[in-house]
């Protein structure tokens, strides 16, 4: 997958997750490619549309956005979760893409690629994750919309949603036995890495045909869904 990494990339993240960008710099630059990080919180209409001005700058035209912004938080129920969380993950897991989008489409041609980052909970419903569940539903539907929007331009908007996937959070977060149970009908969770390269197939020629469309990147969790 690294031989298929674009010439320039210009990834955003959160400062806090610097030592992170910065390994990620050292594979990008280390297979030939040029990297520019930008630390900045996509919360902000602000640094959503100074990030999109700053990567046209940096790299002359923009012509993949992955939108992969996200923070989820659990709660039982409803009454559990209160209206500052739900507007945080709002804010935070969908707020982002709608305005990535939009700043940068204008400079985007035919051939161009949005990818979005949804999830298996879009679809499984999961109690626990009421806003982040509500979310990634809003990122399906997006997809779909703004790829009509889009399609008879050239330009393609596909989505991923990956079922569980095996990241340090999991075992800093769960103990032994909901570790257990975080698994697939494959017997095991996904890596970072097979999630990865269904993004750079989407952003790739090879997917010239597909738009408007989910690739469900779960281990079997669901089918056809």
């Amino acid at each position: 997958m690294q031989r298929l990494l674009p010439a320039l990339l210009r990834p955003s993240y959160l400062p806090d997750e610097e030592k992170d960008a910065q390994e990620t710099k050292k594979l990008v630059e280390a297979n030939g490619r040029k990297c520019h990080l930008h630390a900045t919180d996509l919360t902000s209409k602000d640094n959503c549309k100074k990030a999109s001005e700053e990567a046209v700058k940096a790299m002359g035209r923009v012509n993949i956005l992955f939108n992969n912004a996200a923070y989820q938080m659990m709660t039982d129920n409803i009454h559990d979760l209160n209206e500052n969380q739900w507007i945080h993950t709002f804010n935070t897991n969908i707020h982002p893409y709608f305005y990535l989008a939009k700043y940068v489409l204008p400079q985007m041609k035919s051939g161009d690629v949005i990818i979005n980052n949804a999830s298996i909970n879009a679809y499984i419903g999961r109690p626990d994750l009421l806003d982040y569940t509500s979310t990634k539903g809003a990122v399906v539907s997006f997809t779909r919309g703004l790829s009509n929007q889009f399609v008879s331009k050239g330009i393609r908007v596909n989505a991923v949603a990956p079922g569980p996937v095996w990241t340090p959070l999991i075992p800093s977060t769960m103990n032994e036995e909901a570790q257990k149970s975080f698994t697939s009908p494959m017997g095991r969770p996904s890596q970072p890495s097979e999630i990865a390269a269904c993004v750079v197939f989407l952003a790739a020629k090879d997917s010239s045909s597909i738009t408007g469309q989910t690739i469900h990147c779960n281990g079997g969790v669901i089918v056809n869904g």
